[in-house]
């Protein structure tokens, strides 16, 4: 089961898996009963919603008990901002450095369209619902472009950034991996 708030993505999951029950809604407002999946899988999607609060109740509402939710979601300690940023009007796709360090007034100018979550901001869209953390730490990206385009040093970054997750240094890391459970 799968949901997007746009129809050509729709379209596209429709077409990679045609067999998959897939519906038009916001994580908002899930269209499935209460403690209907055994797991959910939020794969950078908080950090778009209108309302991540409520998208974690949500998430938290259609789990069964004992059933797990598996959140990735960008770390605000990572130094680049891979959404793009905004500036004099005008959208500039790609990773744009140091703009997550900035305090939120400013950050929040310069990327409106998209969140950056602290650890203890991601665990807090959670808090007071029927959930535990059962895991939380960042991850480094997979370097899949690179790594297609010059496999030796692609090979050599995932190298190095792999071996910064078992660090303190996974702090900084692209993402949060979130797993909680329903209680």
């Amino acid at each position: 089961a799968g949901i997007d708030i746009e129809w050509e993505h729709l379209a596209i999951a429709a077409q990679n898996a045609p067999t998959a029950q897939l519906e038009l809604a916001a994580c908002e407002a899930l269209p499935y009963p209460s403690g209907y999946f055994d797991l959910v899988l939020s794969h950078e999607v908080l950090e778009h919603v209108n309302d991540d609060r409520q998208a974690a109740a949500e998430i938290a509402r259609v789990l069964a008990t004992g059933g797990r939710a598996i959140i990735f979601a960008p770390n605000r300690l990572y130094p680049f901002e891979t959404h793009g940023h905004y500036w004099r009007g005008q959208y500039h796709f790609g990773n744009t450095p140091l703009i997550n360090y900035l305090p939120d007034a400013l950050r929040n100018r310069l990327a409106p369209h998209v969140r950056a979550y602290t650890a203890a901001s991601l665990r807090n869209l959670f808090l007071g619902q029927p959930v535990r953390i059962v895991h939380h730490t960042q991850i480094y990206p997979g370097y899949d472009n690179l790594s297609a385009r010059r496999p030796e040093l692609g090979k050599w970054i995932r190298r190095v950034t792999y071996t910064l997750e078992s660090t303190p240094l996974t702090a900084l890391g692209i993402s949060h991996f979130l797993v909680v459970e329903k209680v």
